[in-house]
């Protein structure tokens, strides 16, 4: 008997973004960013919003000026809002669009906080806070919480861990 398949048809954009993230993770910084660029000028400003905001949300990942990793993660909030659960659950039946912010907030408040912008740190942090209860509880939801934690103890002065932390993928990415 064949296994049920999770999405109705494979999305070749989605499987070239998850494959620069595979590059990206086995250290090859600099040649993902070039393929996460490529792949924005294919997708355009203006295209398809589940694939903007996946991709962009990964390619802050490969940023080394903070300025630039929450211009990136401002472009997947911002492609986020243009999302319809209808479109998520295409990629991935078990998906809603509400998922992708906790993460989201979480990221643009670690973006802020190597800014020094600590009241837009906190903001953000506060959004994702208001968001995490639509995270399930897995591996993916609890290390979500666990990075919203210790954010939450550096921005009040409880750690001084200053080093880049890795950031938890937006839940269309999960395996």
């Amino acid at each position: 008997m064949a296994e049920q398949q999770e999405q109705v048809a494979p999305d070749a954009v989605m499987t070239r973004i998850g494959q620069v993230v595979m590059l990206h993770h086995g250290g090859d910084v600099d040649e993902a960013r070039d393929r996460f660029l490529e792949l924005w000028a294919e997708i355009g400003e203006d295209g398809d919003a589940l694939h903007r905001c996946t991709l962009a949300h990964y390619m802050a990942d490969t940023q080394q000026d903070p300025a630039d990793e929450l211009a990136w993660d401002l472009r997947a909030l911002q492609a986020a809002g243009e999302l319809t659960d209808g479109r998520v659950e295409e990629h991935h039946h078990s998906l809603a669009v509400r998922a992708f912010y906790p993460s989201l907030h979480l990221n643009l408040a670690a973006d802020y906080a190597k800014l020094d912008r600590t009241e837009a740190a906190r903001s953000h942090l506060r959004l994702a806070y208001e968001a995490v209860g639509t995270l399930g509880d897995d591996s993916y939801g609890d290390g979500i919480r666990a990075a919203m934690i210790r954010l939450d103890l550096r921005l009040n002065g409880h750690d001084s861990a200053g080093g880049r932390e890795e950031r938890p993928g937006p839940p269309g990415q999960r395996h």
